[in-house]
């Protein structure tokens, strides 16, 4: 007769929890690459005949300057562009609580707290809404969706606060006959 797994983990690894609840928070981008080619092509293409007509006045050296502000901005989108790279991940389970901050260069930072002593912070403007959201666990606070709109970051409160006060509940148990 064998014995018997106490966490009834027959694969031999760790055991895998359900997800209560599970959120990947991306920074919002209003213009997509081919808005982006759009949007060059204009400002070149203002830009070239702005310069023609310096050039064609004499002012020949104000043209290279046409050329620098297109420069310029194409530089701005392409760091926007790349700080876009970055989001978060929001996991809660029945035991704990994760938070995975990813870099736009793709350093990870990752926060672990229990969601027993865990609660939700709201800074709120009477105007515009939820301003700032922070886990707060043993006097310490983390913020988390800054890359959320105030409605956003209103519906991702209510889920999460949800999601947390079903892992206080603990496991539902129902009875077979």
């Amino acid at each position: 007769m064998a014995g018997m797994d106490c966490d009834n983990n027959s694969g031999g690894g760790p055991a895998v929890e359900a997800k209560i609840f599970s959120a990947m928070i991306t920074p919002h981008r209003s213009l997509g690459p081919r808005g982006f080619l759009i949007f060059m092509l204009c400002l070149g293409g203002l830009s070239f005949v702005s310069g023609m007509i310096f050039v064609s006045l004499g002012a020949w050296p104000v043209m290279g300057f046409f050329g620098l502000d297109v420069l310029l901005v194409y530089f701005a989108f392409r760091a926007n562009y790349r700080a876009a790279r970055a989001y978060e991940e929001v996991t809660v389970t029945a035991s704990e609580l994760t938070v995975r901050k990813i870099g736009h260069r793709g350093g990870v930072r990752q926060w672990t707290f229990n969601p027993l002593w865990v609660r939700l912070e709201r800074i709120v403007h009477e105007e515009f809404g939820i301003e700032r959201l922070f886990l707060v666990s043993h006097g310490r606070r983390l913020a988390i969706g800054g890359f959320l709109s105030p409605a956003e970051k209103a519906s991702f409160a209510r889920a999460l606060s949800s999601a947390l006060g079903e892992a206080k509940r603990g496991p539902t148990r129902t009875t077979s006959v």
